[in-house]
């Protein structure tokens, strides 16, 4: 197991600004956020044209594939995860003052669905279902019921998600009277599904690449994603954030993913600033301790997935913070990984007996 050592991963430092920074800080609500404009401004005159070449009649042959390998090599290699994490956090704080709120459809319904984000539909999931529910048993996104060490019984979590996810998004809404919620996503869906056909007669390859095949991709990582956040969860409190999710320090995902790492203090505080986890976890840090949170030294969501999956306990217990002395050796840290992978039975609801039914009786 490792000590807590100096966190690596980014925090605020106030600088001098620049012509174009302070004209950028006219619109958006908090200077912190700057480095979204420039990340929203490089993916517009980017991906989007490259996106548009690849539907014009004259690119064709070779030319049209090598348009298509950039195009995909900048949006899954390049942007992907720093856009995915930038609507995140903009889907908590939003990004533009409340004078230019209409800057802040932007995101998701400009650039998102290049990226295979149905418009509405990650905020409408994200923060109508998933945090309120915070991973339990109503939270269709739930990783409980699942053995999380189990290829198979993750591909069953995806595959259900894919499928069934969205109608079960929309039932959930309904059923918690957060009914425009439930039509931003169900317009959402609507919208990108029609743009998708409309598209599909103007040039079908272009359409698979630039709108059908990061939707797949998309919803795969963000379900890998979700399922390594939630994967150690204490049978006996599944509701704690300190035993139901996992943070990972000083890795380069999180200076390329604005601290996406510190998922236990984000569902602490949904609504913390991405520059402020490192801080609040050294605040916290005894929290930690008294909840044998797990927090992992070096390894980001991905690395924690695969070895999770190949049941590699010993490497993760490795790279296991040992805060505060709380495990005394690897081995009662290992127990405790293999104990919080273990599926979680639903427990059935009991039988509602009526005042009347008892007097009858």
């Amino acid at each position: 197991m490792k000590v807590l050592s100096t966190l690596q991963d980014p925090t605020f430092t106030g600088r001098d600004y620049n012509g174009l920074d302070r004209f950028f800080l006219h619109y958006i609500k908090d200077e912190r956020d700057l480095p979204f404009i420039y990340l929203t401004l490089r993916i517009s005159f980017t991906l989007i044209p490259l996106s548009i070449l690849l539907f014009m009649p004259f690119l064709t042959g070779w030319a049209w594939g090598a348009v298509a390998v950039l195009h995909f090599c900048f949006s899954n290699f390049g942007v992907k995860g720093p856009f995915g994490l930038m609507l995140h956090c903009t889907s908590h704080r939003p990004f533009f003052k409340p004078e230019y709120n209409w800057m802040n459809y932007y995101l998701p319904w400009v650039l998102a669905p290049f990226f295979g984000h149905t418009p509405e539909t990650y905020f409408s999931h994200h923060i109508g279902m998933h945090h309120p529910e915070n991973n339990l048993d109503d939270d269709d996104s739930s990783t409980m019921t699942f053995q999380r060490d189990s290829y198979r019984s993750f591909l069953a979590y995806f595959g259900r998600f894919f499928v069934v996810g969205v109608r079960n998004l929309l039932t959930y809404l309904r059923r918690k009277n957060r009914s425009k919620l439930a039509t931003r996503a169900m317009t959402g869906e609507l919208v990108f599904g029609a743009v998708c056909i409309a598209l599909c007669f103007v040039s079908w390859p272009a359409t698979v690449l630039v709108f059908l095949f990061p939707l797949f991709i998309y919803r795969f990582i963000a379900m890998l994603g979700n399922w390594t956040q939630h994967s150690f969860v204490d049978s006996e409190d599944p509701g704690n954030a300190y035993k139901n999710s996992i943070t990972c320090v000083n890795v380069k995902y999180n200076k390329k993913c604005w601290n996406d790492g510190y998922h236990i203090s984000h569902h602490v505080r949904p609504a913390m600033h991405w520059t402020e986890h490192p801080t609040f976890f050294l605040k916290t840090i005894d929290k930690y301790a008294q909840n044998q949170a797990i927090v992992f030294d070096g390894l980001d969501f991905g690395q924690v997935f695969f070895l999770l999956m190949r049941k590699k306990y010993d490497v993760l217990a490795q790279h296991m913070i040992n805060i505060n002395g709380t495990f005394a050796n690897d081995s009662e840290a290992i127990a405790l990984l293999r104990r919080r992978t273990q599926r979680i039975p639903v427990k059935p609801e009991k039988p509602v007996i009526s005042k009347v039914s008892v007097a009858v009786a």
